[in-house]
């Protein structure tokens, strides 16, 4: 396997870092959170964004008849890998919802949402998790009743994060009142001012005091979701009715191919290692210490094996192949990687880990000690580890089911 980056790739990149470097000013950054905080989209983030369109790397590998530039889902990843660095930016076309209308939506659905999504004027939470089922799927109560041409929907969603400044929601749900577990699930596209929704804040541990943009899962807000008596038209079903489990399902996988979904597990490796490279007494004295060297080296080849990992589903991707376990290997190794990491990084520091952004004394604006509050939730979010094992048991190693197992 050839995983090395083409000449072209090299100059996107290139190209990517000096109009951020340029572009990307604090005003900006400040509206961009803003309007992730559900308060709007200033000027100054407009004209970003509108950029961003205009040089194509909002939609970078789509198809050209959508709006994208029908480039290479490698292409895209360095996109996304460089947004993310940046900013923690979800730019290029992975973690938006629009990759499983691509692979489950009609054309008129395509027509409808992808052009919208690469202009940057849709956006999609995911309605997945409820109260009482939140790495369990199977087990939704949340109900779409069909009455003629419309659904009708009752429920709960909880931790959709975005929920407040995205303009339709993901939502899964139960559509054929009796059945259970996976069978009689739909996906539906549904738009967030659709009269009986309603969004109410979980403010999350890392908003007081804010966690640094690029914390390991360090927004300082998620949502609940109510849905009381929700209207909305069949044409918002995506893929056939009862099929959402296997709707979504793919759409699960295609954007774990995302950068950001290796990256929020490795960033934290290479800050230790700037911090290392660094000056002052903290750092001079962690480099100096054996052990603490030799455990860096160990998460450095860890995260190695996360980006490989990663590159691998992208060439799944890219050739159009099926995935079978290939993604929840990745998302098996990847977080669990970075809670390693964290730990064993909060150890060299000592109580310097401890120490959150209001600190003046805290080391890399905080970072460290914000991400002990978030990495384990990587883990659960997206799939928990333990449901991604079982697929790599069935899909990958061929084992049956337990017996009087689910």
């Amino acid at each position: 396997m050839n995983f090395a980056f083409t000449d072209e790739d090299l100059q996107l990149r290139q190209e990517l870092r000096e109009f951020l470097t340029t572009e990307l000013t604090d005003e900006v950054k400040a509206e961009l959170m803003a309007a992730r905080e559900g308060h709007g989209t200033g000027d100054k983030a407009w004209a970003f964004l509108r950029q961003t369109v205009e040089r194509g790397w909002s939609g970078v590998s789509w198809p050209v008849a959508y709006g994208g530039q029908g480039r290479s889902r490698v292409a895209q990843f360095i996109v996304e890998e460089e947004f993310w660095r940046a900013h923690a930016m979800v730019m290029g076309g992975g973690g938006t919802g629009a990759p499983a209308i691509l692979a489950s939506g009609t054309e008129e659905q395509k027509q409808q949402f992808i052009p919208g999504c690469i202009r940057q004027e849709l956006s999609f939470c995911q309605g997945y998790s409820e109260p009482h089922c939140g790495t369990d799927l199977a087990g939704i109560r949340c109900r779409a009743r069909r009455e003629g041409a419309r659904f009708v929907i009752n429920g709960q969603k909880i931790y959709t994060t975005f929920a407040q400044a995205s303009t339709h929601i993901f939502l899964l749900a139960r559509t054929e009142p009796d059945s259970r577990r996976h069978a009689g699930l739909s996906v539906l596209l549904v738009p967030m001012d659709t009269p009986g929704i309603t969004v109410r804040p979980l403010w999350t541990i890392q908003n007081e005091p804010r966690a640094p943009v690029s914390t390991t899962y360090g927004e300082p807000r998620t949502n609940e979701v109510f849905f009381d008596n929700v209207s909305v038209p069949d044409s918002c079903l995506l893929g056939a009715e009862g099929d959402g489990w296997a709707v979504a399902q793919r759409g699960l996988n295609l954007d774990r191919i995302a950068a950001f979904r290796y990256l929020i597990s490795v960033m934290r490796d290479e800050d230790i290692v700037n911090l290392l490279k660094g000056g002052g007494p903290l750092a001079e004295a962690l480099r100096d210490d054996p052990v603490v060297r030799d455990k860096v080296a160990e998460l450095w080849t860890e995260a190695q094996v996360c980006r490989l990992m990663t590159m691998r589903s992208l060439s799944v991707a890219q050739r159009e192949q099926e995935f079978s376990y290939e993604g929840a290997a990745e998302k098996v190794f990847a977080p669990e990687h970075g809670v390693r990491s964290t730990e064993a990084i909060a150890q060299m520091l000592g109580p310097y880990a401890q120490l959150l952004s209001d600190s003046p004394h805290a080391v890399g604006h905080g970072v460290f000690a914000h991400n002990l509050l978030g990495a384990f939730q990587s883990t659960v979010n997206h799939g928990s580890v333990q449901v991604m094992r079982d697929q790599i048991a069935r899909k990958g190693l061929g084992m049956p089911r337990p017996a009087g197992g689910r």
